[in-house]
């Protein structure tokens, strides 16, 4: 009786399909990536020239201690309150003394609008926590982006972030700047 020969499986194109399969899948695999908070620095100061003096009633000022409490102007508040009170104080509607000062602008395309004066002056300890700086950062960009939506929606019905026009985009941002001065950290205390 014959033997009969046994059958081998061809596998010299495994690897190949293999190696296939392998660079499909590095290819249309997505990586998330971390961002980071996207702020424009601006330039350095020239020694020579003298910084403006702003009144008081100007500054919005935001303190994050070591315990991630947050104050504003010296008065303790929960971080879901910031958001509203960077609001109230960054539109004045009441045209209230206590708040920042607002002057009548002529924007194009807006035409004439109250651009405010105010600026707000975040400091954190050395000790804040990395999520309680996020969550503060987040709060105070929310509050202008709020109010630039707002602003947006008056002048040409839709919000600010589904703008088309560079000119509407520019005007709304020169209205309502991001007047955030952040303060190199130090150690404010537990208080």
């Amino acid at each position: 009786m014959a033997r009969r020969a046994t059958q081998e499986i061809n596998a010299g194109s495994m690897a190949d399909i293999a190696f296939l399969l392998l660079i499909f899948f590095l290819v249309t695999t997505t990586m998330d990536v971390d961002t980071g908070i996207s702020r424009k620095l601006p330039p350095p100061l020239d020694p020579s020239v003298k910084p403006p003096d702003i009144r008081q009633r100007n500054i919005f000022t935001v303190l994050v201690n070591s315990r991630d409490r947050l104050a504003v102007d010296g008065e303790p508040i929960n971080i879901s309150e910031l958001r509203q009170r960077t609001k109230t104080f960054m539109s004045n509607p009441q045209n209230r003394e206590d708040l920042p000062e607002m002057t009548l602008r002529n924007i194009p395309p807006l035409g004439n609008v109250r651009v405010s004066k105010g600026v707000i002056s975040l400091k954190n300890d050395r000790g804040t926590s990395y999520k309680m700086y996020i969550a503060v950062q987040n709060e105070l960009a929310a509050a202008i982006n709020e109010l630039r939506d707002e602003l947006a929606m008056e002048k040409f019905g839709r919000k600010y972030g589904q703008l088309i026009s560079e000119d509407q985009i520019k005007a709304i941002q020169k209205a309502i700047p991001v007047p955030i001065s952040e303060a190199e950290p130090e150690d404010i205390g537990e208080n």
